[in-house]
């Protein structure tokens, strides 16, 4: 039953083969990928055949090698390693010959199996192709998945179905081989290989319509990929044929050489793993031989931007990050960052992994002079080449300093150019594996340190404009605080004259000295507000508070110098600031007394209605055009009256906005003025608020 179905299984795939052959030699095989893929299917036709014909004969397993190595270069073909090599990685092409290699020592090991004497060493040499088969089927399946996944993603529905049918067909292969090498022979697994294989016939057919858009191009990551995944399967393949050679019964040196090379297969693993400079050491010479260019451009300039714009409470701050992500580009342990201050003086700005003591930076002046040549090359540092002498002339002409080149820990500069301007420069510390650095360094350094500087500069001005507003927010306070010492000093002053003509009467030695007391109060009040936490008071809860005692008391205040008329709803309520209205209107009633006529009375009218309440502050001085009004009055700094700072109006409208209200102003040359403060009623804001 078994001998039946190893025969019509694989009958039927050789006929499925060969007539999927024939169908493809319809439309002809003008490239090497058609090519390849017509000889792998009439390789595998052939291959199937024998095996329903001929078991056992050392035939079939030539032909399945065949096989192998025709898919193999099918695959090789469609990666592109082979087309455009100054645009390809070379390591691709050494992926595929290990896994060829590996197919050329089958092929071997077949071979001797047959000539060679039957014995313990012909077992052995059955044990050991079969392992490589397993081999050769793992290192196959590799080079499937790296090929899809490494893919662009328009390219993968082109060679999607073949992909498949070679994977099902060497999984297939493995867990047959892995059960040989183990010593499970499964008779029916083996006998219904042919049907696995005919049913991977629907998927060569329908993936060979995509012929002509079979073009792809692999990444450095499927190198990588396969290197690492192809040395794991060698290095155990390795250990398992030595493993094998040990219990067999061949000569005693054939078992002492098997022994000495599997220990120091044993230290090699044990020595080279853990160590980060036999790792950098080999990731150096892999980049060098395998690789036309050192670096993934791509990728190292994603890192390098995410790096830097990294952000969120536990990110560290940008000059630690701009020096991280140089060490990453050049797997440096440790860096620096230098800048200069507005004198000139280069100091250590932010540190990234560096433990001990920090580099000497040596004399101001040959400091400035190293600062001013690089802003101007924009050359990087080699200090290696400084220290030996060996590199271009042009860059041993930089003015390095001595004290930076004796400390040996230091590998290389990188100036941080912004515009004809240098910003900063990162010094890095030389990794485990030390190198020259060479062309490819040179320019990604370079581009890398134009981004950088960018960032630095940007943050620098961001810091800059931060403290420009902080200036910017005192002098502000200043010149309303200013503006107020003017009117208490004003205040004082007419204090001063009237005291000359009244200091006998006690009414008003009391008046005076409430007035001092008063003015000593305010003046504490403007130095509270020049402090830093004068922000957070400025923003006060507001109040419910009647109109009545506050307007009295800003009255009385003017009333010596002019007479200044209450009128209307004067016990209304509002809701606001007290001390912000008191200081509003104390700045338009001067403003107002100022502009009056001496016979004239300054008027303040309380309207409340429906909307809120207003306090209309009019004067019937000489009055403003409408251009004034617009282009000067709330501008600060911006006079008529000789002796003014132009603070009033616009501190004015700034503490009645502050409260949620609006000052309005209506005036005519010659008609006089009437300011207009509107503020909500308390009884509308408790409406608001429960609703």
């Amino acid at each position: 039953m078994i001998a039946l179905l190893a025969f019509w299984s694989h009958a039927l795939a050789a006929l499925l083969f060969a007539a999927l052959l024939v169908w493809q030699l319809r439309h002809g095989a003008r490239s090497v990928e058609q090519r390849l893929l017509l000889a792998g299917l009439l390789l595998t036709a052939i291959w199937t055949w024998l095996l329903a014909i001929v078991p056992g004969s050392m035939l079939i397993d030539h032909a399945e090698t065949a096989r192998n190595l025709l898919w193999i270069a099918l695959l090789y073909a469609l990666s592109g390693a082979g087309r455009e090599a100054s645009e390809r990685l070379r390591g691709v092409g050494l992926v595929y010959a290990a896994v060829a290699a590996v197919l050329g020592l089958q092929l071997v090991a077949d071979t001797l199996a047959v000539v060679v004497a039957p014995g313990r060493g012909t077992e052995t040499l059955h044990l050991t192709a079969a392992l490589l088969r397993v081999t050769a089927a793992a290192g196959a399946l590799v080079l499937v998945h790296n090929l899809y996944g490494q893919a662009a993603p328009a390219s993968r529905s082109s060679i999607r179905l073949v992909t498949l049918a070679l994977a099902l067909t060497w999984f297939y292969d493995l867990n047959l081989y892995t059960l040989a090498h183990l010593h499970v022979a499964d008779q029916a697994l083996a006998a219904a290989r042919g049907g696995a294989i005919a049913l991977t016939v629907p998927l060569f057919a329908l993936g060979g319509q995509w012929r002509e858009g079979w073009q792809l191009r692999l990444s450095r990551a499927a190198t990588f990929q396969s290197l690492s995944l192809l040395a794991i399967c060698s290095y155990f393949a390795l250990m398992a044929i030595l493993a094998t050679a040990l219990g067999g019964s061949g000569e005693w040196w054939t078992r002492a050489l098997a022994v000495a090379l599997l220990a120091a297969m044993t230290m090699a693993a044990l020595v080279l793993l853990p160590s980060p400079r036999a790792r950098g050491w080999l990731r150096v010479k892999v980049a060098k031989h395998l690789f036309e260019h050192r670096y993934d451009y791509r990728t190292e300039w994603l890192r390098f931007a995410g790096t830097l714009g990294r952000s969120g409470a536990e990110a560290p701050p940008l000059s630690e990050r701009i020096v991280k992500a140089f060490a990453e580009i050049l797997e440096a342990p440790a860096g620096l960052l230098l800048t200069a201050d507005e004198a000139g003086q280069v100091e250590v700005a932010a540190r990234w992994n560096w433990a001990g003591r920090l580099p000497a930076l040596g004399a101001p002046a040959p400091l400035r002079a190293l600062w001013s040549a690089l802003a101007g090359e924009g050359r990087v540092l080699e200090f290696d080449a400084h220290r030996h002498g060996w590199g271009h002339p042009s860059d041993l002409a930089l003015p390095v300093p001595p004290a930076l080149l004796e400390d040996q820990a230091l590998w290389t500069g990188i100036p941080l150019v912004h515009g004809e301007r240098l910003v900063g420069l990162v010094l890095l510390a030389a990794p485990d594996s030390r190198r020259p650095l060479d062309w490819e360094d040179f320019d990604l350094l370079r581009t890398a340190g134009r981004q950088a500087a960018s960032s630095l500069a940007e943050a620098h001005g961001q810091q800059a404009l931060m403290n420009a507003q902080r200036f910017e927010e005192f002098n502000r306070r200043f010149a309303f605080i200013l503006h107020d010492i003017k009117n208490l000093v004003s205040q004082l002053s007419l204090l001063t004259r009237n005291a000359e003509r009244h200091a006998d009467n006690p009414e008003f030695r009391a008046d005076m000295i409430a007035t001092l007391q008063g003015s000593v109060g305010k003046m504490n009040e403007l130095l509270a507000r020049l402090s830093p936490q004068a922000r957070a008071a400025d923003s006060r809860p507001m109040a419910n508070f009647s109109l009545l005692p506050l307007l009295t008391s800003a009255i009385a205040a003017k009333r010596r110098a002019h007479e200044i008329r209450l009128l209307g709803q004067a016990t209304a309520e509002v809701v606001g600031d007290p001390a912000a209205l008191e200081q509003a209107l104390a700045h338009l009633l001067q403003n107002a007394v100022d502009a009056s006529p001496a016979d004239h009375p300054v008027t303040v009218r309380v309207l409340a209605g429906p909307g809120g309440v207003s306090i209309e502050i009019a004067d019937r001085g000489c009055g403003m055009d409408g251009e004034f009004i617009r282009s000067r009055l709330f501008q600060p700094f911006a006079s008529t009256k000789l002796g003014g700072f132009g603070i009033g109006a616009f501190e004015a409208r700034a503490l009645v906005r502050g409260m949620g209200g609006e000052l309005g102003v209506d005036s005519q040359p010659g008609g006089g003025t009437r300011f207009t403060i509107h503020l909500p009623a308390a009884q509308a804001a408790e409406h608001r608020k429960s609703a």
